[in-house]
C-alpha cells in the first residue's frame, strides 16, 4: 500500500466505546491510517464492550443521525464521500436513519457504495442484537447493500443455510447475494476441511469465490470483525477486486491480533501494531475456491 492519501471519504456509522476497540473505535484510525478520510457517525456510545460487567451507555436517537447528515449536506460534503459503511444499529430506527444517510449519500455522489456489516450475533452468543434489528439487516438494508460482510453466525442467519462444506458455503452466499449485495466476505467459518488450528474466510464477487486460511491463535479479542470489514471496505474502494480486498485485509487483521496475543491484551493493539494496518509482516494468498 503506497503512503498517497486514497480518494473519496468512508461516512462510517456504526457503535463507538470510550474504552477498547469495536465500531467507529476500531475503524475510523484503521482507514486513517490507510490514507482514508473518514466521517464516524456513532449509533451508540458505550463505555466499552458490552461484554464488560458493568458497562454504561446508550443509542443515540435516530433524528440525531439525520441531523448529522443534513449538516453534511449542508456544507456540501458529501459529494466528497465514496461510501457508506454500517455496522452495529442498536435499534431498528437507527438503521432507518441509516438507510436515509445512503440515500442522501447516493444524491449527492451516484457512485457511492455501501458496505454492510450485519451485526447480529456471533457463534456461542446467538443473538445479542435487539429485537428486529437481525430482520432489518435481512429485509431492509441488505437489499440496498453493495458489499457484505457476516461472519459464520450472521450468514446462516440471514440465509437459513449453516454451511458445513464448500458447495453449502458457496450456496449460502449465494443465497445472501439473492437479498441485495453483488460482493460479500463471511469471517470465521469453520468446515469440514477447516484444520482446528485455523480459521476460514471466504469472498466472492458474484461469479467467483476465494477463500483464505489463517492460524487460529486461540483468544478472542473485541473489534476484530469490525476491524476487518473497514479495512475490506477500504482495499476493495482502492482495487474493485474481491482477493486482492481479501488477502489485504485478512493479513492486516492476523497481524494486529497476533501482537494483540502477544501482548496478552483483550482490546485490539491498534495503536501499538498501527504499521501492520500498511505493512503486514506475514501476507495470506487467497485461493479459488
Amino acid at each position: 500500500m503506497s503512503a498517497r492519501a486514497m480518494t473519496g471519504a468512508i461516512l462510517s456509522l456504526q457503535s463507538h466505546v470510550v474504552y477498547g476497540h469495536v465500531g467507529n473505535s476500531a475503524a475510523v484510525f484503521p482507514l486513517q491510517r490507510l490514507g482514508r478520510e473518514v466521517w464516524p457517525i456513532h449509533t451508540v456510545q458505550f463505555s466499552s464492550h458490552a461484554g464488560y460487567p458493568g458497562f454504561r451507555g446508550r443509542a443515540f436517537e435516530a433524528s440525531l443521525i439525520d441531523e448529522c447528515v443534513a449538516g453534511l449536506e449542508a456544507i456540501g460534503a458529501l459529494s466528497r464521500c465514496e461510501a457508506l459503511l454500517t455496522g452495529y444499529l442498536g435499534e431498528p430506527d437507527i438503521g432507518e436513519a441509516a438507510l436515509r444517510a445512503f440515500h442522501a449519500l447516493r444524491r449527492a455522489s451516484p457512485a457511492a457504495v455501501y458496505a454492510c456489516d450485519p451485526v447480529i450475533g456471533d457463534s456461542g452468543r446467538g443473538v445479542y442484537t435487539r429485537p428486529g434489528v437481525g430482520e432489518f439487516f435481512r429485509d431492509r438494508a441488505l437489499r440496498e447493500a453493495d458489499i457484505a460482510t457476516p461472519n459464520a453466525f450472521e450468514l446462516a442467519w440471514l440465509t437459513q443455510r449453516e454451511p458445513t462444506n464448500r458447495s453449502e458455503a458457496k450456496a449460502a452466499i449465494t443465497a445472501l447475494y439473492a437479498l441485495g449485495p453483488k460482493i460479500a466476505l463471511v469471517t470465521s467459518l469453520s468446515l469440514e476441511d477447516t484444520p482446528a488450528d485455523a480459521i476460514d474466510l471466504v469472498a466472492g464477487d458474484g461469479e467467483r469465490f476465494w477463500r483464505l486460511r489463517t492460524p487460529r491463535l486461540g483468544i478472542h479479542v473485541n473489534g476484530a470483525g469490525d476491524l476487518m470489514s473497514a479495512l475490506f471496505l477500504a482495499h476493495w474502494l482502492d482495487k474493485r477486486s474481491a482477493p486482492h480486498a481479501l488477502a489485504s485485509a485478512a493479513s492486516s487483521v492476523y497481524g494486529v491480533v497476533a501482537a494483540t496475543a502477544a501482548l496478552n491484551k483483550r482490546e485490539l493493539a491498534l495503536i501499538e501494531a498501527q504499521d501492520l494496518i500498511r505493512r503486514p509482516h506475514k501476507v495470506f494468498a487467497p485461493e479459488e475456491f
